[in-house]
């Protein structure tokens, strides 16, 4: 695998000893929901993910076998959103967190984050992919049913809202409101995942940089106050954690795009 790209704003407020990452468990990890671990190797190697030595979090969370496999697909899957500079190192990266989590979802069926990370790698690698390749490979319907899976199994997930909302908007941005009926898209479910991610994690800077973009996407210029004013309190936003540098960060851009 090539060299991960090294996290860009190391802070020593995002080290994170066992006892102070158990007490703010709950708030760094109110968007994707994942419970406590109570092995103390799998403790340290979230705080070195919390810390943004996302490699050496994925390197400890994959020699823990099963246990470590939502570490290491969240880690592989955020170096490659946020940090990855060469497509083709982050589409190899996405397939690989597809496969794990795919594997994961049959030996842990009733285990979401499986099937939000399927989701979300495939989502990401479709990103990539002009019009007819995303037909032929049939991801928009992956996407779509393992996202409304994983809210089957945890409905106040907020990411998965969020990535459901983002999946709605994006089929309509790329082929029209009638033609995304098609993959199953429709404005108004997407509004109301928007919302409820919102709602279920109203202090998150990346759900408020989603709910900006997708509401332009939905309601157009109507909703650019609405959308500014989103940005600009992700932008405010104090971060706990790199992942959270890194939202507020793509916050700051978004706000200078806007």
């Amino acid at each position: 695998m090539a060299r991960w790209v090294r996290f860009p704003w190391p802070d020593a407020g995002y080290v994170h000893e066992p006892a102070a990452l158990r007490r703010r468990w709950k708030r760094l990890h109110v968007g994707d929901a994942e419970p406590l671990p109570r092995d103390a190797a799998l403790l340290a190697a979230w705080a070195r993910f919390h810390a943004g030595e996302f490699r050496a979090a994925y390197d400890a969370a994959l020699a823990l076998g099963p246990a470590g496999v939502t570490l290491a697909n969240k880690a592989q899957a955020l170096q490659g959103t946020y940090l990855e500079r060469t497509e083709r190192t982050r589409l190899a990266m996405y397939d690989e967190v597809a496969r794990r989590a795919l594997a994961q979802q049959k030996a842990e069926p009733a285990n979401p984050a499986g099937w939000f990370w399927h989701a979300y790698a495939l989502g990401r690698r479709a990103e990539s992919l002009d019009l007819l390749k995303l037909v032929a490979e049939r991801l928009a319907p992956q996407v779509r049913q393992s996202l409304e899976r994983t809210l089957a199994l945890a409905p106040k997930h907020p990411e998965a809202h969020l990535a459901l909302a983002t999946f709605h908007a994006e089929a309509i941005a790329r082929v029209g409101r009638l033609l995304a009926m098609t993959e199953g898209a429709d404005a108004g479910k997407g509004l109301a995942h928007y919302r409820q991610a919102l709602a279920l994690n109203p202090a998150s800077a990346i759900v408020k940089v989603e709910v900006a973009r997708g509401l332009l996407i939905l309601e157009g210029e109507a909703a650019r106050p609405e959308a500014r004013r989103l940005l600009e309190e992700a932008a405010r936003h104090v971060p706990l954690d790199a992942t959270e540098r890194l939202e507020v960060e793509a916050a700051k851009l978004a706000l200078q795009n806007a």
